[in-house]
């Protein structure tokens, strides 16, 4: 498995919204995201540093690998 790099809640969003996520609104400190033809949502909440586990599963919700969203940062 790749290492995640460590980032902040506002970087993955960025990330994010490269593969297509659009901001749909934001419950205090969590942005939540969707995507045309998608009933998923990602929740990502606007901290200064996400934990490992977190990311890896936003990343898993959103249908990504790990390596496609590194490059997408």
């Amino acid at each position: 498995m790749p290492k995640l790099p460590v980032i902040s809640g506002k970087e993955a969003a960025k990330a994010f919204s490269k593969a297509g996520w659009y901001p749909h609104r934001q419950v205090g400190s969590h942005l939540v995201m969707r995507k045309e033809g998608s009933r998923v949502t990602l929740s990502i909440p606007l901290h200064k540093e996400l934990k490992p586990g977190l990311l890896r599963k936003l990343i898993r919700d959103a249908g990504l690998t790990v390596e496609e969203f590194v490059e997408l940062l």
